[in-house]
């Protein structure tokens, strides 16, 4: 390699013995180059982690949300419950709430 070559840029290795049997034989040279890391390729493992991250995230949001609109439901049934006084029905009068005397 002479100093003008790059690192990093440089052919395989051909041993002498197999290059001039490949000479004498007219068989072909393969050369076979793995240029796959070593290692695990991080970007095919987090994306459906992140993918699954924003799903029980969403899902949290949507159990909050439905949380805060059947609590707000509820002190709305309340009120007016409590503004409507005794329901009747048959002559069976139902008291909802006690009066705060």
């Amino acid at each position: 390699m002479d100093h003008r070559t790059p690192a990093g840029n440089i052919a395989p290795h051909i041993p002498a013995a197999d290059w001039q049997r490949a000479q004498a034989t007219g068989q072909p040279v393969v050369i076979v180059i793995n240029d796959t890391p070593a290692g695990i390729p991080w970007r095919r493992a987090l994306i459906p982690f992140a993918i699954a991250g924003a799903v029980v995230t969403g899902g949290w949001g949507l159990v909050a949300c439905l949380c805060l609109l059947l609590d707000a439901a509820a002190h709305t049934a309340t009120v007016i419950a409590g503004a409507a006084g005794p329901i009747g029905i048959g002559g069976i009068t139902l008291r909802l709430f006690r009066s705060k005397r």
